[in-house]
């Protein structure tokens, strides 16, 4: 694995020479601009062209690079991702997806945020995508997909759910489609890939985000409440390890921008070294097992489906 580093040159030379490991794998190169996490997408998409970030998303689309990953601002660098790499032929919009863990391993769930209102072809797309998502980057080698709804029975839920689902029941591609999934279906593992629209994906994230923190902030004060309960700890010290080591955030950092001719992943802005690293392996794991190719061959497997789906209902 090699690294093109763009940025300010003097700095990022300092750092890369504190690691004599990287001296032949890490290329530098300058950049005049950096998108700072409050600009607008749009004002970072007109004006820094010649920025760290869209340098290394333009790296990708002449080749140089096969995928970028930043912990820059979301908004500009989905922005930025989809004006210069374009979505990939067949899909209407790029979703975000990211995986965590559950009770049964781990599950992966899109659209986090990328598109506020679906409509039924986005979500067919969005399972497609996340699909081979789980299949690439969690070794899965069938996933189960649900739709994320308010109930589990075939009723439930808006129209737009119910087409899709049973246009996901009748797809010609071998999805195993589990039907409608509840929330607390999420941290269960009922299913490998959760599909959903990016505004419920989103509070549903943020939820689990806010829960995780609740628990360990209340777990914490628990031990610390006494002496016998300190004495507690020390006897769970190696479980506890285990706990923490498993819902540790780092593991799990790494959202991709699903749908795009290109891989970009974002890195939380807040996350250290593992973390970074964490999100450089999905990259990597989706460049080494050919994710696009496979998105290309199902999203046009769903095209053909459709067209003679519409030539049927015509004759």
């Amino acid at each position: 694995m090699r690294f093109i580093l763009f940025g300010q040159a003097d700095t990022l030379r300092e750092l890369v020479a504190q690691h004599p490991i990287l001296a032949d794998c890490v290329e530098i190169r300058h950049a005049e601009q950096a998108v700072s996490n409050h600009e607008k997408p749009s004002v970072a998409l007109r004006q820094f062209k010649q920025s760290s970030m869209r340098l290394a998303i333009d790296a990708v689309k002449t080749g140089e690079a096969h995928c970028v990953v930043s912990a820059g601002n979301t908004g500009a660098l989905m922005a930025m991702a989809k004006f210069v790499l374009r979505t990939l032929p067949g899909v209407d919009r790029p979703a975000i997806v990211s995986f965590f863990p559950t009770l049964k391993g781990e599950s992966a769930m899109l659209d986090l945020g990328a598109n506020v209102e679906c409509d039924a072809t986005n979500l067919v797309q969005f399972a497609v995508m996340g699909e081979a998502f789980a299949r690439t980057v969690l070794g899965i080698r069938q996933p189960s997909v649900g739709l994320l709804n308010v109930g589990e029975e075939e009723l439930k839920g808006k129209e737009v759910l119910r087409e899709a689902a049973d246009r996901l029941r009748n797809s010609i591609l071998p999805i195993r489609f589990h039907g409608f999934v509840e929330g607390n279906d999420i941290a269960a593992g009922t299913v490998d890939v959760i599909v959903t629209d990016g505004f419920t994906g989103n509070v549903a994230l943020k939820t689990a985000e806010g829960t995780s923190k609740l628990i360990t902030t209340f777990l914490r004060e628990a031990f610390e409440s006494s002496l016998l309960a300190k004495i507690g700890y020390l006897l769970a010290r190696r479980r506890m390890n285990n706990l923490r080591a498993r819902v540790d955030p780092r593991r799990y950092n790494g959202a991709v921008f699903l749908g795009l001719d290109g891989i970009a992943v974002k890195s939380h802005g807040g996350t250290d070294a593992l973390g970074f690293a964490n999100a450089i392996g999905v990259a990597a794991d989706m460049t080494i097992h050919g994710i696009i190719d496979k998105m290309k061959h199902d999203i046009a497997a769903v095209q053909s489906a459709s067209s003679q789906e519409v030539e049927g209902k015509s004759e």
